[in-house]
Order: structure tokens, then C-alpha cells, then sequence
């Protein structure tokens, strides 16, 4: 069986910059990408808040840059996703998609978090032909076209605004009567012609022939004065939250109701020794890439000092 002294499972600014502190320390950690290589940040088109970029960056490309300092100092990066493990005595044991077994001293879990859907059969119904939670993945499609984004927070205003550079209209379709974006998100989303916001609006359901035309909602659902309304739109994206990518765990570890991982005391540490946690997948609160590489960092620094310990 394949043994390494630290294996970090998920990428993203937590994953890889566990990687470089961990490679640094000259612990030669191996390193499993998951699903989607870089986190979410690769599906963000500009970053404008992290710090020593004052003009931005490109999500892929520091991504792309962070991969490339943690393979720098060694680390091996690999494609893939952990889909069994087994925490039950050190050293703890994981299995790859592709049924590779492998052995670790220490554990750096950062598998980041996944976008929620609504829950309609018309999302699965649409996947792929008019439905996406990627605006910057798919937002080319829709150039001159119709769009609506679902959510009220910072991640929605941002689709939105995204995809008014492209679109032709952009509806925001808000389940509340006010937006949870921060005030910079959201004097940009009223200040911007083509979009236009829907509050106190749920979406029921899509239409279409040969892919989403339209959506069905009802403003002010439950109350006296509801109203069903159909709006013609050529996409649908979702931006209403995230969920944490940690059901392989749980067994293991504990969680939050929602299923963030917990940690111990604040620090990187679960109840599990030489087991630790850093990004979204444990953050229920900040959730922001700077707050996920330090803690990536908070990681490394742990797993060193657990195995000098040992």
C-alpha cells in the first residue's frame, strides 16, 4: 500500500496552500484534487478582495499560480477524488474513485463546499440545456440573451453582474424583500440598467420546449395578495448557497446540522489526532479565499507539529 506522511485531499486556496507549507516542511504531501481542481474560485472571474492584487485576478489564474508554487516545493498533485475512508487507527486509510488504496500519517481535509440547487425536477429536467450554477462557466452562451440568477447574497449580485456584461437583461430573482449582499454588491446590481430585481419572488418551476424559455414564480407566496408570474428567459442560475463537501467524513468526524466539519478550540484539529481541517468545508461563517488559504496554512503547520510529536 502507498503511504505518505500528509495527505491533503481537495484543492482550492485552502488545498494548495496546505500543500506548500506542508512541502515545505519537507513533508512530501500527496495531494487529490476532487472534482473540481482549484475550488470555486475557478469559476469566479475576477477577485478583487484578496490581498497583493490590487487590479484583481483571474480566479483560474491564481489558482493556476498556487498549483504551481505548491509543485514547486514537491508536492504531488494528483487528479481524482477520495471516496472511501477509513479513520478508524493511524495510519488512516483512503480510497481513490479509481479504487487505489493509500495510507497517511496526517490528513488535510479542504474539499471545500458545493452549489445548492432548488430542488425542482425542472433543474435536472434543464441540466445542461438552460440551467447552470456556473456563471462564469456558461454566462458566454447568453450573449445578447435573457437571463435570471436566483439568490439575494453576495455570490448571486455577482453572477448577476457577471452576466450583464453579456446578456441583454439579467432578472435577480430574490426570495426576500431586501438583498443579504454587502453594500458594495449591491449599490453595483441597482446601478446597473439591465438587470433588474424580483424581490419577495420564488421560482416553481421552468418551461420549455427544447431547453429553459422561461420560469414560473409566485410573488409574495402565502400572503393574500399572491400572484403568479411567468418570465421569458433563455437561462437559470442558481447562486443560493453552498453546500460542505463532507458526507465521506462523517462517519468519522464531527459536524455542524448543516455539515460543515467541526474543529476544535478555533484551531485546524478535529477529535481525530494527525486529522485536520481547513477551508469551506469548515467554515460556516467567513468563507471568503483568504480566511481558506490561512487556514490551509494553519493545517500544514499543524500536521508538522503533530508528526514531530510522533
Amino acid at each position: 500500500m502507498e503511504h505518505t506522511k500528509c495527505l491533503i485531499i481537495g484543492s482550492g486556496p485552502a488545498g494548495y496552500t496546505a500543500a506548500i507549507y506542508a512541502s515545505r516542511a519537507n513533508l512530501q504531501p500527496i495531494e487529490y484534487c476532487g472534482l473540481q481542481p482549484g475550488g470555486q474560485l475557478t469559476q469566479t472571474t475576477e477577485i478583487e478582495n484578496f490581498p497583493g492584487y490590487p487590479q484583481g485576478v483571474d480566479g483560474n489564474q491564481m489558482m493556476m499560480e498556487l498549483r504551481e508554487q505548491a509543485e514547486r516545493f514537491g508536492t504531488d498533485i494528483r487528479d481524482g477524488q477520495i471516496v472511501k475512508v477509513d479513520f478508524s487507527s493511524r495510519p488512516y486509510q483512503v480510497t481513490t474513485e479509481e479504487g487505489h488504496t493509500l495510507s497517511a500519517d496526517t490528513v488535510i481535509i479542504a474539499t471545500g463546499a458545493s452549489a445548492k440547487y432548488l430542488g425542482l425536477d425542472d433543474e435536472r429536467k434543464y441540466n445542461g440545456m438552460g440551467v447552470s450554477a456556473c456563471a462564469t462557466c456558461d454566462g458566454f452562451f447568453y450573449r445578447k440573451k435573457v437571463v435570471a440568477v436566483v439568490g439575494g447574497g453576495d455570490t448571486a449580485c455577482e453572477d448577476a453582474l457577471y452576466l450583464s456584461s453579456l446578456a441583454k437583461k439579467v432578472y435577480l430573482i430574490v426570495r426576500k424583500n431586501y438583498l443579504r449582499a454587502s453594500k458594495v454588491m449591491q449599490e453595483r446590481v441597482m446601478n446597473t440598467e439591465n438587470i433588474e430585481i424580483l424581490f419577495e419572488h420564488n421560482t416553481i418551476g421552468l418551461f420549455g420546449e427544447n431547453g429553459v424559455e422561461g420560469a414560473h414564480l409566485v410573488k409574495r407566496m402565502g400572503e393574500d395578495d399572491e400572484e403568479k408570474v411567468d418570465i421569458a428567459i433563455d437561462g437559470f442560475f442558481l447562486a443560493i448557497g453552498h453546500k460542505p463537501n463532507s458526507d465521506v467524513f462523517k462517519e468519522w468526524l464531527d459536524t455542524d446540522e448543516v455539515g460543515y466539519l467541526k474543529k476544535i478550540d478555533g484551531t485546524p484539529r478535529t477529535k481525530l489526532p494527525g486529522i485536520f481541517v481547513a477551508g469551506d468545508v469548515a467554515d460556516p461563517i467567513y468563507r471568503q479565499a483568504i480566511s481558506a488559504a490561512g487556514s490551509g496554512c494553519q493545517a500544514a503547520i499543524e500536521a508538522e507539529r503533530f508528526l514531530m510529536q510522533q
